[in-house]
């Protein structure tokens, strides 16, 4: 897969030049919108990862997504016990 796109790159220009007029310091600002770019990317499923901090792909079922996506989903939405859950366990407890 491609590294980032012109829009990437564009939508990182932007957020961190938006930081740093709102006061945010330079490697802070550049930190923050890379997260930024770097999630967008990763929920419109154009990262190589398997294993992802966020939520995953929003376009995929909770069947395909990962354990930890759903562990994600689960924290997101405060379900108590997720982290003793299994993956059957966190869809049907984000399904309900």
């Amino acid at each position: 897969m491609p590294s980032w796109s012109n829009k990437d790159e564009r939508m990182y220009e932007h957020i961190k030049e938006s930081n740093r007029e709102r006061g945010i310091k330079g490697k802070r600002a550049r930190e923050i919108a890379a997260r930024t770019v770097n999630k967008q990317r990763r929920e419109e499923g154009r990262t190589p990862n398997k294993t992802t901090q966020g939520t995953g792909n929003p376009r995929r079922s909770l069947d395909e997504r990962s354990r930890d996506e759903l562990y994600n989903i689960a924290r997101d939405r405060k379900i108590r016990g997720r982290s003793r859950m299994s993956k059957g366990e966190l869809i049907q407890a984000i399904r309900h």
